[in-house]
């Protein structure tokens, strides 16, 4: 009986080990700090100060059970951390787009100082006030427009692909939304999460 019982945890051990070992999931803190480097380098001195830090009661309570679940498989499967990915946003292609868009900030910047232009709610640019543009600057704004979004829609492709997961795209991209807006200049215009404009 007890040669069954150790067969039995062995084979449990072992389904817990490939659980957890397979099971990469989106690594949110890395994410974050990597934008919030991508973020400041493109737009600069002048940007607003990092966010307060969140305090520790903000966050969602996990079940005990879960916590406690947590807690053995990390003493029984120390070989989970490994399942935690590096993440990468350091390649030709994404610094090409980050070195795009930190030349384009200098003409765009002006833009979001008068209200003209703003952050959207899917971590792109748009108009916020036409009437903020002249008409002779009008195709020159809507021209930046559609190159910063293209290569923000492009940055944050590669930045997923480069990790060995373009699933990862939508993730991405909401880790982008925040940061934009937690680094923006005070003034500068953004939509909220039901696309309405606010200003910062």
């Amino acid at each position: 009986m007890s040669v069954i019982r150790l067969s039995l945890a062995a084979v449990t051990l072992a389904f817990l080990a490939a659980c957890v070992t397979i099971n990469i999931y989106f690594p949110a803190a890395a994410a974050e700090q990597a934008a919030e480097e991508i973020v400041e380098d493109i737009l600069g001195s002048g940007q607003a100060p990092a966010a307060p830090a969140r305090e520790k009661g903000a966050a969602l309570e996990r079940p005990a059970a879960l916590l406690v679940a947590r807690a053995v498989l990390d003493f029984l499967v120390p070989t989970a951390h490994a399942a935690q990915p590096d993440f990468n946003v350091n390649t030709p292609g994404i610094r090409k787009l980050q070195a795009q868009m930190k030349q384009r900030h200098a003409s765009l910047s002006p833009y979001y100082d008068s209200g003209a232009v703003g952050f959207t709610r899917d971590a792109l640019v748009g108009v916020h006030d036409s009437g903020a543009i002249g008409l002779k600057d009008r195709n020159r704004v809507n021209k930046l427009v559609a190159d910063e979004n293209r290569d923000r829609n492009g940055l944050y492709r590669a930045i997923a692909e480069a990790n060995g997961h373009p699933e990862w795209e939508p993730d991405v991209r909401a880790v982008f939304v925040t940061t934009w807006i937690d680094k923006a200049r005070r003034g500068w215009w953004y939509q909220n999460s039901k696309g309405r404009w606010q200003q910062k």
